[in-house]
């Protein structure tokens, strides 16, 4: 990895920045990055998560727990006396067969968190919050005023989380929402590792379409970049995040084959006929991809960035196609110990193939 591309992360003001940190889902992919850079920079980071973390670091406390749990809640807020939050947790429709856990956890949970903030006097939350606040076109670059329809029950519930925390404006409750796009960075599995999996076997990458759509990604550290710098940042806002110089699918898939000495080649089938498949398929339950999926993922959707550049300095440092080329490495260096993972969570495994795994054959 060329390091002249890794943000620099740094704590404005140590004497008066916030020291003892919550991060919710600190076990998780964004949540794991986000801990380890936080420690480096000396704050004490405190981890609730239902998955267990056996990370290991003398200012890092980890607690396997649910955030809809509100006596857990109380003791640890109780006990820590935490300067700030950083809200990652958050369970996924696609890797989740109990709906209505996701909407208790990701929106109960929430208004848990923040009724916490308030009754110990925490004034600062950062949320991470979703482009799956959308699932259609856009032509140009999408502002944070534009009106959120969500179609899916993973963007209703990142919807509602919003919602939630900016009904706290008026108690003295700070609440930071970055909308993010796909978080990519070494250890980026899911969905992407059947790609990864698919480039690495010399296979053909099937696009739905022409490949000429541009879809966003944000560097994981550039996120973490704006996580802290959100901690000095004196009031409530919402701000869209993500990378750079957004090219297509084709340029950023044909970058990283090239990168990679792959075999692999591009093809191109009609959009509506693989769409109205992947719906049928999802429909049977023999897919991964859900319905925000197979919506985008012939579509355009890039955030405009203008608002966070402005007013908290925010700079990204990786395109597109860097950060898929970082995240495949990742998984070819690692890809036996990937494969023989359990109870991580849905990022940092490899989707389950589902029909996709008779199309590889054919690949």
């Amino acid at each position: 990895m060329d390091s002249s591309n890794i943000p620099t992360l740094q704590s404005s003001n140590l004497q008066n920045s916030p020291k003892r940190i919550l991060i919710t889902g600190g076990s998780g992919f964004f949540g794991s990055i986000l801990k380890e850079e936080l420690l480096k920079l000396g704050y004490t980071c405190v981890s609730i998560d239902l998955q267990q973390d056996t990370y290991q670091h003398k200012h890092f406390t980890s607690i396997q727990g649910d955030i809809r749990d509100i006596n857990l809640l109380d003791n640890v807020f109780g006990k820590y006396k935490f300067d700030a939050v950083f809200h990652c947790a958050a369970l996924l429709a696609h890797v989740k067969k109990d709906l209505k856990n996701l909407w208790t956890s990701n929106v109960d949970g929430t208004k848990n968190i923040a009724d916490m903030c308030c009754k110990y006097g925490i004034n600062k939350i950062v949320f991470i919050s979703s482009n799956c606040l959308w699932a259609k076109n856009f032509d140009m670059p999408v502002k944070e005023t534009e009106i959120p329809e969500p179609v899916e029950i993973y963007g209703k519930s990142k919807l509602e989380g919003e919602k939630i925390l900016m009904s706290y404006k008026n108690k003295d409750l700070k609440t930071v929402i970055f909308r993010s796009p796909t978080i990519m960075d070494e250890g980026r599995l899911g969905l992407l590792g059947i790609l990864f999996e698919f480039i690495d076997e010399n296979r053909k990458l099937w696009m739905v379409g022409d490949g000429n759509n541009k879809y966003q990604f944000v560097y994981a550290k550039d996120l973490v970049a704006a996580c802290i710098k959100a901690l000095d940042y004196n009031k409530s806002d919402i701000f869209n995040i993500g990378s750079d110089n957004v090219k297509t699918f084709n340029e950023v898939y044909r970058y990283v084959i090239d990168k990679v000495n792959s075999k692999s080649k591009l093809v191109h089938l009609p959009k509506w006929f693989m769409i109205l498949g992947m719906k049928i398929c999802y429909m049977l339950g023999i897919s991964p991809l859900g319905p925000y999926q197979y919506k985008m993922i012939a579509e355009n959707f890039v955030f405009d960035t203008n608002h966070i550049k402005k007013e908290l300095g925010f700079i990204p440092t990786k395109t597109n196609e860097e950060m898929l080329l970082v995240a495949y490495e990742y998984f070819h260096k690692n890809k036996k110990e990937i494969h023989s993972r359990t109870a991580v969570s849905a990022h940092k495994s490899v989707a389950k193939m589902g029909i996709i795994r008779i199309i590889k054959f054919f690949s």
